[in-house]
């Protein structure tokens, strides 16, 4: 999956000749904290709400002191690409351009969200693992061989890292509601369980939370 897949053409782009205030309402409308800035088909900078605020709303856009190397992904990069500029440079949208640096759209951190919340690793029932381990220890081949022996798959694995630190987590969601023979098997092997949950486990602590809530509404 790329950048260009998930393209929205709904938003256009600010032109220099806009104001902040041209682009604080644009943003209003798309529940968003930056823009583009876009003149002769080429990504010129992206404008921030902090950005606007700090200076004069009724300016140009183009009289704003902004970068001259604006965060953006390529067409044809990958959505992860997308997620590390989002968070690098927390971003709420992150601009597109082809290789020859012409602008083709953007991609919104909401629009992100949606694709992964409906692939089906987040989709398909099952649990979750949280494993806490030294980098040196770390051999997803052999945590996947873990949880195969019980009769389970990985359905996906997330790691990570900690700064000044040889320790790591490893997520992996697995296919399976009934997991405790799988925890078993990792103790046996002396992989540190941090947290693990199914879904019914979640369920249930949310219509806890729920109850406790209205209880509450109700006093």
């Amino acid at each position: 999956m790329t950048a260009e897949s998930l393209i929205t053409d709904i938003i256009v782009p600010l032109t220099p000749s806009d104001t902040g205030d041209d682009a604080l309402n644009v943003m209003n409308d798309f529940y968003l904290r930056h823009l583009p800035i876009v003149s002769d088909g080429k990504l010129r900078a992206v404008v921030s709400e902090d950005d606007i605020l700090e200076s004069d709303a009724l300016e140009r856009v183009s009289n704003y002191q902004l970068p001259h190397q604006p965060p953006r992904v390529f067409a044809d990069d990958h959505v992860y690409d997308v997620m590390k500029y989002l968070v690098e440079y927390k971003l709420t949208m992150v601009p597109v351009t082809d290789r020859e640096e012409n602008y083709v759209g953007l991609v919104t951190g909401e629009d992100l969200l949606k694709f992964f919340a409906e692939t089906s690793t987040f989709r398909d029932p099952g649990s979750i693992v949280i494993l806490e381990m030294g980098r040196h220890d770390y051999s997803l081949a052999e945590i996947a061989r873990i949880v195969e022996s019980e009769g389970s798959i990985i359905l996906s694995s997330f790691l990570r890292t900690f700064d000044n630190t040889e320790r790591i987590e490893v997520t992996v969601k697995i296919n399976n509601q009934s997991i405790a023979a799988t925890l078993a098997t990792f103790e046996r092997f002396n992989y540190n369980v941090k947290a693990s949950f199914n879904e019914k486990q979640l369920q249930d602590t949310l219509r806890e939370r729920y109850d406790s809530l209205m209880n509450y509404l109700n006093v």
